[in-house]
């Protein structure tokens, strides 16, 4: 039975390991530079300092929305941080049962339910949000005060809806 050629590489397998990974292509890719500044810069500061709160990226996302728009209902808060109406139910559920938020009748349209920070909400928030300050400006401090503007609004461009 002939054996399977053996394909030549150019460098050994030990002198491989010690040089970097050629990304040059990877690099050229802005998903994949966002990626790695979210992994390597954003998620490691975020769990460690927001641990203390027990509380994910989404979960705090939920709770600064409630915080600043009080009352909206749960179909408008899953529209706006993209998360499906079953994923954002158990979410609310799990954020209910530590009691940081609570859903109400409309008084509007009593079919309907909007969303509330509990007071133990609100102060989980409020200190969430001061920790969040802090890990963004160490999380970014390669960056000068102008290039950390220019990187939001150019993100929040990215993430402006296409006109159809």
């Amino acid at each position: 039975m002939p054996s399977k050629p053996q394909i030549e590489s150019p460098r050994s397998a030990e002198s491989a390991t010690d040089t970097p990974l050629d990304q040059s292509k990877l690099q050229s890719l802005v998903g994949y530079n966002l990626r790695q500044a979210y992994v390597l810069n954003i998620t490691p500061f975020f769990r460690k300092r927001m641990a203390k709160y027990q509380l994910k990226p989404v979960e705090y996302t939920i709770l600064a929305l409630l915080k600043a728009n009080p009352n909206i209902n749960q179909k408008r808060l899953s529209q706006a941080i993209n998360v499906s109406p079953p994923n954002m139910a158990t979410l609310l559920d799990r954020l209910e049962t530590r009691d940081l938020l609570s859903r109400q009748r409309n008084p509007l349209d009593k079919r309907s339910q909007t969303l509330v920070l509990t007071p133990e909400g609100l102060r989980v928030c409020t200190k969430a949000e001061k920790t969040i300050e802090e890990l963004e400006l160490e999380a970014t401090s390669a960056l000068t005060d102008a290039e950390r503007i220019e990187l939001l609004r150019l993100l929040q461009k990215m993430s402006m809806p296409k006109a159809e």
